[in-house]
């Protein structure tokens, strides 16, 4: 077993690396691990310094519009967190498996194909689907969302009731347990408007349509449009234009995009969400008491039930900035914050049955995975990706406000380096971190999707280095999948046509007609 900062297991061997194709490797395997500090304990210091920085100051839950919003509605951060779950699931048994990416194994299929939804089917694991062996099985009615058909996910009859689906850490927060079955009730619907349609064809229609919307909605919100540009041909996306990840047999998932490219959605999380009119509560992501916050891994408060206006623009609602009602603030459609060097303050507090082990601050526990899992500098990447490389005082820890004002004024990675007298992070910055500054210099001008005069906001989107890695995992193991949309019909479009998007998914499954 090696020690930190050292070379890890397989990294020796650059030509014939183990970890080429396997489940879990890298992309750049002949850059050297980055190191902050001339022990360990003196870089594993400075990165816990450098996370602290990371972190927002307190701010508790509040309702109506603030400047940290995106102009992105908030689904799309937990489509992400979905996204993550359908294609990687490592527990970690040991401390070895933390440390070493050889050593990692992917329990999920490296493929969006749904399997944290489907499981191993309704051969294999029966209690998920109900006795025609078609259709999901789905639990028991929860209110207050407006929705007169929501659900619970299907549970056990333990204490507390486990969710009975493909993938438990769909069941970690009430957002994502409820966009789980969002899938459950659009495969149900599928079969019901087309009696005649297999359990094959109606899994095969819902993967299509989750296919396309990542390809045609989420990835075009979150990254560069020059970045995905550049891997299109004829306006198609082009195995061809594929640089860094493309592999020849298996799929494999890089620690790069798993340990940092992907974790970009961390910075999208808001401090908490309300989630219908019913329940008066503005949750916040933790509380002193799972029973105040949004945590889940049981039976689902009957009340709390979503009101999916609020995450997704279903309908258009009024923008509940600072001039609007309280009403409208209360009902208004919620943001995710944008892409930047900023994590919401409860984040760097995380509760026990999620951070069992120091350090609590998730900001933190990112900046020291990569580090154990020897990733390089986000500078050397960005060499070898052959992409203009960020100067010192172009990467800004710090939110990615318009017009920040006293302690909201980003620093430089060389301030942050001056307070902690240290210089370790010069022309040196972690992957993660310089991905999120990164994406600090690559805004977009987005429409605020709400009734009434809404104008524009200007958000950051993953560049260069991590929107080209994002991208490039996402469609090399698209094309590296026989029976994905892009090898087997790219051209292909939902019958609502080329415009759908994750609020006509949210709509189908919800029984209601295309906004």
């Amino acid at each position: 077993m090696g020690t930190h900062g050292s070379l890890l297991r397989g990294l020796e061997s650059t030509l014939r690396s183990p970890m080429f194709e396997g489940r879990f490797g890298r992309l750049f395997r002949g850059l050297h691990p980055a190191s902050f500090g001339t022990t360990d304990t003196e870089t594993s210091n400075n990165l816990m310094a450098l996370g602290q920085h990371m972190e927002a100051l307190p701010d508790d839950p509040h309702d109506g519009a603030d400047e940290e919003e995106s102009g992105i509605p908030a689904l799309y951060t937990y489509l992400g967190q979905f996204i993550d779950h359908d294609l990687t699931f490592g527990p970690e048994g040991s401390f070895q498996q933390q440390r070493d990416p050889d050593a990692l194994v992917d329990f999920r299929t490296p493929a969006f194909d749904l399997d944290c939804v489907y499981g191993r089917g309704p051969g294999d694991q029966p209690y998920l689907y109900q006795d025609d062996g078609k259709r999901f099985l789905l639990g028991t009615a929860i209110g207050g969302g407006g929705d007169p058909h929501a659900v619970d996910l299907p549970r056990n009859g333990a204490t507390p009731a486990r969710a009975l689906i493909g993938d438990p850490r769909n069941d970690e927060n009430v957002i994502v347990s409820q966009l789980h079955g969002l899938f459950l009730r659009f495969h149900n619907r599928l079969l019901v408007d087309n009696p005649s349609m297999t359990f094959e064809q109606a899994q095969q229609q819902l993967q299509r349509h989750y296919q396309y919307v990542i390809l045609h909605d989420f990835l075009p919100n979150i990254i560069d449009a020059d970045v995905l540009n550049d891997l299109k041909t004829h306006g198609q996306f082009d195995r061809l234009k594929l640089s860094f990840y493309n592999p020849k047999n298996s799929p494999f998932m890089p620690i790069e995009f798993s340990t940092a490219a992907y974790r970009f959605g961390h910075s999208m999380i808001r401090p908490g969400y309300r989630l219908n009119d019913n329940d008066q509560t503005l949750l916040a992501i933790f509380a002193p008491t799972a029973e105040k916050d949004l945590r889940g891994k049981d039976a689902m408060n009957p009340m709390r039930g979503i009101d999916w206006g609020r995450f997704i623009d279903v309908d258009r609602r009024a923008y509940g900035d600072d001039k609007g009602t309280a009403e409208e603030q209360k009902r208004r459609l919620q943001f995710a914050y944008r892409i930047d060097t900023s994590l919401v303050n409860p984040l760097a507090h995380l509760p026990p049955n999620v951070a069992a082990n120091p350090p609590i601050s998730l900001p933190q526990r990112n900046l020291l995975r990569g580090w154990d899992l020897g990733l390089p500098s986000g500078q050397a990447v960005a060499r070898a990706m052959g992409v203009p490389v960020l100067h010192d005082d172009e990467i800004f820890i710090g939110k990615a406000l318009d017009k920040p004002a006293g302690v909201d004024v980003p620093k430089t990675i060389t301030e942050v380096g001056q307070a902690l007298k240290t210089d370790v992070f010069t022309r040196n910055c972690p992957l993660w971190t310089y991905m999120l500054a990164e994406a600090m210099q690559h805004r977009a001008k987005v429409d605020i999707p709400v009734v009434g005069p809404s104008g524009q906001i200007t958000t950051p989107r993953l560049g260069p280095v991590g929107g080209r890695i994002v991208a490039e995992v996402f469609l090399g193991l698209m094309f590296g999948d026989s029976s994905s949309l892009l090898r087997t019909d790219p051209t292909w479009t939902p019958a609502s046509g080329a415009d759908y998007r994750l609020r006509d998914f949210v709509l189908y499954a919800l029984g209601r007609p295309p906004a």
